[in-house]
């Protein structure tokens, strides 16, 4: 096709070529003719207006005077001839001689008339034009003629010179359409892929086939906005007038969205647009950038039937979100309420317009519900806006049986109220609520109530009032799924509500409710429990014999009722190796053993009968203060170390050896001893208060030093201190705070002597011993004392060996008489026969006095009484 082109456009430039060089030859001989006439013309007037001339046609012998002259001027203008004749044609001059005389050849009327006179003739020196002009005398009558005459051979000589150029430039012509002409059929031959003028037409038949017959739209519109081609389907879908092709897109009727996309030809891709009742789905890309005209085309895809799957597959896809957003939004907690809010915030909107959480009262505090009138209170309520005719949280509710919520409850199945203007049942319950909650334009309910194993827990209101349509059965499935999730939720959460209950009950029960009355220590505490749960945190204050003071701060190993259990074992384990006065390195080494001998009886295939494995693990920490002495005995197991503020605010933490926790089997243990000036302050604590997942002990540590620092704070202030400082909130494990002012005794408040090994040296002791209790303002208590005074001397000197030595303490609240010597052995209490002479002596003692003990010191053993002073 491309080289037919190129020959059609070759025959043509040479057609045109041959047809500009005949009209160039006619204009050519026409223009010759014309110049010829005008030139004979111009030359005939020129001559005949010579001055004079008539004068000498009228004298003698015209041509001798006028031959010369008209030769001259026939030379001079290029005429072939110029002829002067009388009025009858009779030639005066003419360029060959023999022809003056003769007759002229040609017409002479008109000029004889006065007119110029042109004709064309064959003369005898060929094709002429000549013109005949009249001479005028002075009246203006004809009284000659002029005839000048040009042959055209001689004016088409200079059109002749024309051709050459005239040839050339048709030449040039020819050769650079044909050039141009080989460089169109290259590219058309490139374009059309080298295809015939057959196939193409076939090709193009076919695309218009096709272009009308897919089910999709195409519109293609010009650069200015007119609707270049629309095919049937694209008139179709947009119910496009017949006329629709060449008019502005704007003027097509279309909706303003998509007109307003088709106009503006930018590019999209799977718009969604109306078209009516149709959805269309349009792509719109400009058409310049792959070589055509600039404009765009559009598409159009009828999506209508696919909008109600779509909408379907939409609203399956929002309800499975809601599903697993409820599954992994609630149960993250073990707080009824907050699960319950948690799943009123997730159907809100996107189920219900409001929803309202009611529990049964026995649930919140752990139990199960019995019966099924109950009373339900409100613990979550979420929705788009206030609704102020609604239950209030907190609010007390006992539903009437006529109401949805009782038929729910009782059934155990979910109830649908799809018009609440026609609900009676339900209107029953408080009408002037109900015409309120109506008021604000809540129209459906659904209630369902929240059943784990087997079990209503309480129930939950799915309300709608901004949707006209009522809820249906696909609500009420999707509603019975969500509360069905919950439930379990709330069920965990009610039953760890019921073990934390016992559990905290448990320990609060093991915990010390009051400290015990002491003259050694100003003792201040707090224990925080933690935020998941009772843990095993304890402490204890325990008074001992000499005015000591034992200070015991524990922590059990994990949460709940066996956490809080190994702490009431081991509280009570201390307490026991207490009374026996044993020092602390002793009495950790028996709590370790206890707890290991615990593990090894547990460590079978079933554990223990309760179904627990062992004690589980604990740290410890125990001290003894003497107020006498102002030294502090102290050892740990795996225990953070105490801190200590001085008198003058200064904290140090002491260098006290830490053995393994309890349990671990790594004795023996270590103690060590510190003095304390009188007013320190001994802090202990368990790991909760300096350590958590956000900081290392180190930090903590730091942290408590800082909220220890300061001098003339009392325990309870130390403790409000450290607790505003180290817990911002409530912590993820327990703590408990010990801290105890140390108080000192002074010089007068103690008295000593040695007492020899003589039975004698009895009643010297006893007279001493009378005249301090004098001093002291004790007379009422001499006769008592000495006799307490007189048995333990006489036993420590009949029985044990070494020296003697008595000492009284005087205290708020007691006096205290011990008998220290350096014999291991100690005293029995034993009931004597009436035929025993002995064996009476710690009989009396016992009663004579509030308490009486032994305890064993490094070189020995004291002997201690302790008798109560009437209050002052």
């Amino acid at each position: 096709m491309a080289g037919q082109v190129f020959v059609l456009q070759a025959v043509l430039v040479l057609l045109l070529v041959l047809a500009a060089v005949a009209a160039l030859v006619v204009q050519a001989r026409n223009d010759s003719t014309r110049e010829a006439r005008n030139r004979s013309v111009a030359v005939a007037e020129g001559f005949a207006g010579a001055p004079g001339l008539p004068a000498v046609l009228a004298g003698g012998d015209p041509t001798a005077r006028l031959q010369p002259l008209a030769e001259g001027v026939r030379e001079r203008s290029g005429v072939d001839f110029l002829v002067v004749t009388d009025t009858d044609g009779i030639r005066y001059t003419h360029p060959k001689p023999d022809r003056i005389g003769k007759k002229f050849v040609g017409n002479i009327e008109p000029a004889l008339r006065g007119e110029v006179v042109t004709e064309e003739i064959v003369g005898t020196i060929g094709p002429l034009v000549q013109a005949v002009v009249p001479v005028r005398d002075a009246n203006g009558s004809v009284v000659g003629l002029v005839s000048a005459g040009i042959t055209v051979e001689n004016v088409e000589g200079t059109a002749g010179g024309q051709f050459p150029l005239l040839f050339g430039a048709s030449a040039g012509a020819l050769l650079l359409s044909m050039a141009g002409t080989a460089v169109v059929s290259r590219r058309l031959l490139r374009q059309t892929r080298g295809l015939g003028p057959g196939e193409m037409t076939r090709m193009y038949e076919h695309h218009d086939a096709v272009l009308h017959a897919v089910r999709e739209g195409v519109l293609i519109a010009g650069a200015d906005g007119r609707l270049v081609l629309a095919n049937d389907e694209a008139r179709r879908l947009l119910d496009l007038p017949p006329d629709a092709e060449g008019r502005s897109v704007a003027d097509l009727g279309l909706p303003p969205p998509l007109g307003g996309l088709l106009a503006s030809a930018r590019v999209a891709v799977d718009e969604v647009h109306m078209a009516g009742e149709r959805m269309l789905a349009v792509n719109q890309q400009p058409v310049d950038r792959y070589g055509s005209p600039s404009g765009s085309v559009a598409t159009f895809r009828d999506t209508t039937e696919m909008r109600v799957l779509s909408e379907r597959a939409e609203a399956t896809g929002r309800r499975l979100r809601l599903l697993y957003d409820v599954g992994t939004g609630i149960g993250t907690t073990l707080d009824m309420v907050r699960t319950a809010e948690a799943l009123a915030q997730a159907a809100v909107p996107r189920l219900a317009d409001f929803v309202t959480v009611d529990l049964a009262e026995p649930v919140l505090r752990g139990e199960e519900p019995a019966g099924e009138a109950v009373d339900m209170r409100r613990v979550a309520a979420a929705g788009i806006r206030e609704v102020p005719s609604f239950y209030a949280r907190g609010d007390l509710i006992r539903f009437v049986p006529s109401t949805p919520q009782a038929r729910g409850y009782g059934s155990g199945q979910a109830v649908l109220e799809a018009d609440l203007t026609d609900a009676p049942g339900w209107q029953a319950q408080d009408p002037e609520r109900s015409r309120g909650i109506m008021a604000e334009g809540v129209h459906s309910l659904i209630t369902a109530p929240l059943q784990a194993r087997g079990i209503v827990l309480g129930l939950v209101n799915f309300w709608r009032s901004e949707k006209p349509e009522p809820f249906d059965e696909d609500d009420l499935s999707l509603a019975e799924e969500l509360v069905a999730r919950a439930a379990v939720a709330v069920d965990n959460a009610r039953r760890y509500t019921r073990e934390h209950t016992m559990a905290a009950a448990l320990q609060r029960s093991l915990l010390p409710r009051a400290l015990p009355e002491q003259d050694a220590l100003d003792v201040a505490y707090r224990y925080l429990p933690a935020h998941s749960g009772v843990g095993g945190d304890w402490f204890d204050v325990i008074p001992l014999s000499g005015a000591r003071v034992a200070l015991v701060v524990g922590d059990v190993v994990g949460h709940g009722l066996h956490a809080a259990a190994t702490m009431g074992r081991l509280r009570t384990a201390v307490h026991n190796f207490s009374a026996l006065d044993l020092p602390p390195d002793e009495i950790i080494g028996h709590l370790d053993e206890l707890v290991s001998r615990s593990d090894q009886e547990g460590d079978g295939e079933h554990g223990t009968p309760d179904g627990t494995h062992g004690m589980m693990g604990a740290t410890c920490l125990y001290a003894i203060y003497d107020p006498a002495s102002r030294r502090c005995v102290m050892a740990r197991a795996g225990h953070p170390p105490p801190a200590v503020v001085r008198p003058d605010g200064a904290v140090e933490f002491p260098d006290t050896p830490v053995s393994a926790p309890l349990g671990l089997g790594a004795p023996p243990y270590e103690s060590a001893e510190i003095e304390l000036a009188e007013g320190s302050r001994l802090v202990l604590y368990t790991d909760g208060l300096v350590e958590d997942r956000a900081r290392d002990i180190d930090t903590g540590l730091d942290l408590l030093a800082q909220a220890l620092t300061g001098a003339g704070r009392s325990p309870e202030e130390t403790c409000d201190a450290v607790t505003g400082a180290m817990l911002a909130g409530r912590p993820r494990d327990d703590v408990a705070l010990l801290v105890a002012r140390t108080r000192a005794l002074a010089d007068d408040q103690t008295a000593s002597w040695e007492v020899p090994s003589e039975p004698a040296a009895v009643s010297a002791v006893r007279e001493e011993v009378a005249r301090r209790l004098a001093d002291w303002g004790l007379e009422e208590t001499v006769f008592t004392t000495e006799l307490i005074l007189s048995e333990l001397v006489t036993n420590a000197i009949r029985h044990a060996t070494g020296p003697v030595r008595v000492r009284l303490l005087r205290v708020e609240r007691s006096l205290i008489c011990e008998v220290s010597d350096t014999s291991s052995t100690s005293p029995h209490l034993r009931r004597a026969a009436t035929t025993d002479e002995g064996g009476r002596g710690l009989f009396l003692v016992a009663q004579l006095s509030e308490r009486w003990g032994t305890r064993y010191t490094g070189c020995g053993k004291v002997i201690w009484a302790e008798q109560p002073l009437p209050p002052v």
